[in-house]
């Protein structure tokens, strides 16, 4: 695998006025302590938070990849296989559960996004990591946003990825698209954010995660769950 660099936000270069506006200015440092809120899929079930969020929960990494492309900048995302254990069938990010080679979470999010897109890790920049959320199950996944430069020969692994695909920045970063829903499950409701997008049905922790992303860059996110 290759290897990677951080975003130093002193630098002078194109991508400094390029990157979508505000973004770095909401971004934590990527080395730096966790000092956002912690989102959760229970933030609109509270009922069941106590009784479901267990201790323990296992450490994990997302990669939110920008793209630049002449209409402007679009995030990777993808479509697992029904055939992952958890999350089947669902959009998402790419990522996964740190391991013990990954010297930090940054590393996990880099070596899963290499992995499941056939991507080298050495085409991202990474610009900084945002709010941590907690799964039902079990996850506390950190994101992070990279700029992933260069020639993009995507080769998604087919044990994980069944496809990938591109949304506007500019759409996911609008906290009017997100739409609170509600779905019987273990014979219960259980409300959840979405935010479909044409023929895509984004829901569950990745619109959770896009949604603390948009309000950062809002600068809305006042300490509690509007």
């Amino acid at each position: 695998m290759g290897s990677f660099s951080h975003w130093d936000p002193w630098e002078r270069t194109s991508l400094n006025k390029d990157i979508p506006a505000g973004l770095l200015d909401k971004l934590d440092p990527v080395t730096g302590p966790d000092n956002g809120q912690m989102y959760s899929d229970f933030d609109l079930n509270s009922a069941e938070k106590a009784s479901q969020t267990r201790a323990n929960a296992r450490a994990a990494a997302v990669l939110v990849p920008l793209i630049q492309r002449p209409q402007g900048w679009q995030v990777l995302l993808t479509l697992r296989t029904n055939e992952m254990p958890t999350h089947a069938g669902q959009i998402s990010f790419p990522g996964g559960g740190q391991r013990g080679e990954d010297l930090g979470l940054d590393q996990t999010a880099l070596r899963e996004f290499e992995e499941e897109t056939g991507v080298p890790q050495s085409q991202v920049q990474l610009l900084g990591k945002f709010d941590r959320y907690r799964t039902v199950t079990n996850y506390q996944i950190t994101p992070f946003v990279g700029v992933v430069s260069g020639q993009i020969n995507l080769q998604p692994d087919p044990r994980e990825v069944a496809e990938a695909f591109e949304v506007p920045f500019s759409f996911l970063g609008d906290l009017a698209n997100f739409k609170r829903e509600s779905r019987i499950w273990q014979g219960r409701e259980r409300f959840f954010y979405s935010i479909p997008w044409q023929d895509r049905y984004i829901w569950g922790a990745t619109a959770g995660m896009l949604r603390a992303l948009a309000l950062r860059l809002v600068a809305q996110n006042t300490g509690t769950n509007p």
